[in-house]
């Protein structure tokens, strides 16, 4: 099997699969009831905001109607915004009809079949701007529907249903439709919009039973489970075994006795005293990130990556300069910032309980930045009250989600128009002003500053290197890695890029592997299995034993089937049934299923892999990379008969996916049917050009059919957008020898030599 790449599948399905691109949750009522209580820290349990309310009264009254409160609400007429007066939508000829039935909310739209049915309206989810509604349907199972109410005022375009993908065609056998997998509340939202949630999937059932302690985000959802602290403030029996902590789980008192004093010489605030933890950022961060669960039995204030893993800078997620792109939400973007290096913590900003801003407009800014330095023309060259004067419009620039939902960037970064011109990154200038150029921009900032302002972040081109695999990549990202000065998140996310492209780092592991930072070591623990012998034991053992999940398990799956010696086989066994817990914690997801699939290949176990490769494909029909997987796995013993009929049943759900219809050429070509497998072949390309190896492989299968010249304009169209692709290049220097084109060969051989120096 082609291992390197399904790997680099496997590592990302753990990142992604927990975190959704929207929040859609699914023709019964289910049993969500309270669950028992239990949860969080040894022998506490969860009381309910009410009786937090009861003694908090302040905080309280903050948090009733805050986003938080009022996450997910059984429906109601106070909770439900949208019009149920038997209005209609329609998108692409299909009509939906929301009204009412008595006392209950309901909608007559298209099923899992794709004919239309009434079905009820359960639970509203979320508030602001956009409200979503959520569907009772078999097996335990809470589906967001795809519509959406806009609650944003009607002067700004609000009050009207809409859908969720503009102008999209979503199939019922898409799992993006709303009775799809991708919209399953239990799995997709469930976890970061109520209070101790526990999913209890039964994969022999393909069923939830799923409970939680409060339907919304409650008190317990930050502070951790309340009764001991209960007991501490009754003093009632045993209450005074709390003295010490107050009962609570997690104390955030970071904040507690800190101020921040401005500098008149730089206009800059500095801390009174160090952040001595991340409790805060990192309570935050279980939701407010984009991670992938990887263990259900949540204590609060340990740290996230026990719980998640947290994804880096990846090319889907973001801009090579860290600039938000995907759907990642706030943590990773943080990170990244000056900001949290200099010690700030969310509710400094935030108020916590109410979720508002500490201050209105630039003001929240101004309690650290001097308003005679930054809230002047001379700093921000527009006139006062102006988009252009505005703190957060310059530094925190929003990316719109969910078709209305304006999210801003928490990078909190210096608009850089010039990394626009040279590798493409957004940049707030151009955002407004949208009808000038970047080469305007840029001069016009050099205009003002009479240089470039470079600000804190100085990664861009490294990881953009790194993701081209352009020249002085192999020197450059390394160099990242080993710069404390930069985010660890962005060292992370070097570290990684340098692996997958194969770079020698068995130095740079043992380093980063030693570090305080999380994300690096667990970087470090992923590249071992690219490192090959360099690691040292040392190195391995370290990962193995470390403190935090994440990066046990990482360094675990990449281990597998490695001559570890016998002193590491315990630490190794440990973190491997780590590795596959967390995979039975998503089993109701296929990446899950895909990861254990490799982990068997790996440990050569066929059977096993073939079973969790065929789960997959039942809870997803439409998943290509386990069909794809699954038809490699036959062509290893010997069965593309079979592994053909695996990819054209997958064919059937998704008829261009492009990796899908490359391995079905593959196997043409193995079974001698050349014209049925260029054809093929040449559909994956035409599917995405945006992955050079489909115009590879489809240019070596043209190669060995005797058509040279075509294989080599394939090729040559392909590296125009992707001019470092070195097996591109390294086919092109073999087909112009083939052909007796010296000068051709020459002059890629050339290109070729002078990425690998």
């Amino acid at each position: 099997m082609q291992v390197k790449r399904l790997l680099t599948i496997a590592i990302a399905a753990i990142a992604s699969i927990a975190t959704p691109t929207i929040s859609n949750c699914g023709q019964h009522r289910l049993p969500l009831t309270a669950a028992n209580m239990s949860g969080g820290a040894v022998g506490s349990s969860f009381i309910g905001s009410a009786l937090c309310g009861a003694c908090h009264q302040k905080q309280m009254k903050l948090w009733t109607g805050s986003h938080h409160q009022l996450a997910m609400q059984p429906a109601s007429d106070k909770t439900v915004l949208g019009n149920f007066n038997d209005s209609t939508f329609t998108h692409l000829k299909l009509t939906s009809t929301f009204f009412r039935r008595g006392e209950k909310f309901m909608v007559r739209t298209d099923g899992a079949d794709g004919k239309p049915h009434d079905f009820e309206i359960a639970y509203s989810f979320g508030i602001y701007p956009l409200q979503q509604y959520l569907i009772p349907m078999s097996n335990g199972r809470l589906q967001a529907l795809g519509i959406a109410w806009d609650a944003r005022p009607r002067e700004r375009g609000g009050q009207r249903w809409f859908f969720l993908y503009d102008d999209q065609k979503i199939a019922p056998s898409d799992p993006l439709h709303w009775t799809g997998i991708d919209q399953t509340w239990n799995f997709m939202c469930a976890d970061c919009h109520s209070t101790n949630l526990r999913k209890n999937y039964d994969l022999s059932k393909r069923s939830y039973a799923t409970t939680y302690a409060e339907i919304e985000v409650g008190c317990e959802a930050c502070h951790g489970p309340g009764s001991d602290h209960l007991k501490w403030a009754n003093k009632s029996e045993g209450g005074s075994r709390f003295a010490a902590n107050e009962g609570l789980t997690i104390s955030l008192d970071e904040r507690r006795g800190v101020g921040w004093t401005i500098d008149a010489a730089s206009g800059n605030a500095k801390r009174s005293r160090p952040r001595e933890t991340l409790r805060e950022i990192e309570m935050c961060a279980r939701c407010h990130s984009r991670r992938g669960a990887i263990h259900e039995d949540y204590v609060h204030g340990q740290p996230v990556s026990d719980d998640y893993r947290v994804a880096l800078l990846d090319r889907e997620l973001y801009f090579p300069d860290g600039q938000i792109k995907g759907e990642v939400y706030e943590y990773g973007s943080f990170l990244q910032s000056r900001m949290f290096h200099a010690g700030v913590t969310c509710s400094d900003c935030h108020d916590p309980h109410s979720g508002k801003l500490r201050a209105a407009g630039n003001s929240v800014c101004l309690q650290c930045h001097a308003s005679t330095k930054y809230a002047a023309p001379t700093h921000h060259f527009h006139k006062p009250e102006t988009a252009g004067a505005s703190c957060v419009g310059c530094h925190m620039p929003t990316r719109t989600y969910m078709m209305v939902d304006d999210r801003r960037d928490h990078s909190i970064r210096i608009p850089r128009p010039d990394l626009t011109q040279s590798i493409g990154t957004p940049n707030a200038c151009n955002q407004c002003h949208a009808d000038k150029s970047a080469s305007w921009a840029a001069e016009t900032v050099v205009k003002w500053y009479g240089h470039v302002p470079q600000g804190y972040q100085h990664f861009a081109e490294t990881l953009e290197a790194g993701r081209q695999g352009a020249p002085g990549a192999q020197e450059m990202l390394p160099t990242l890695v080993a710069d404390r000065d930069q985010p660890d998140i962005a060292r992370a996310t070097a570290l990684s890029l340098a692996a997958s492209s194969g770079y020698p780092l068995a130095h740079v592991i043992g380093n980063a592997g030693e570090c305080d930072a999380i994300l690096l070591r667990r970087a470090a623990a992923s590249a071992i299995s690219e490192a090959e012998s360099g690691a040292s034991e040392a190195t391995a053992g370290a990962l193995l034993n470390d403190r935090v999940r994440a990066v046990r398990i990482e360094a675990a799956e990449a281990l597998v089937g490695k001559n570890l010696p016998s002193n590491l086989h315990g630490a190794y066994d440990h973190a491997r049934t780590e590795y596959i817990d967390a995979q039975q914690l998503n089993a109701d997801r296929p990446e899950a299923h895909l990861n254990l699939a490799l982990l068997f290949v790996r440990e050569d176990n066929p059977d096993k892999a073939e079973a969790e490769l065929k789960t997959a494909l039942s809870l997803d029909p439409s998943f290509a990379p386990a069909a794809v997987n699954l038809a490699d796995l036959d062509r290893e013993m010997n069965k593309d008969t079979q592994g053909e009929a695996v990819l054209r049943q997958a064919l059937k759900v998704s008829p261009d996916n492009a990796d899908l219809l490359q391995a079905l050429g593959l196997v043409l070509v193995r079974q001698g049917h050349r014209d049925q497998a260029l054809a093929a072949l040449a559909a994956s390309v035409k599917a995405d050009s945006s992955n050079p190896g489909h115009a590879y492989v489809y240019a070596v299968a043209l190669n060995e059919s005797g058509r040279t010249e075509t294989a080599i304009s394939i090729l040559e169209q392909s590296i125009k957008t992707h001019p470092y692709d070195r097996d591109s290049l390294a086919a092109l220097v073999s087909f112009c020898e083939r052909q007796g084109d010296r000068e051709c060969a020459n002059r890629y051989a050339t290109r070729l030599k002078n990425l690998v120096r």
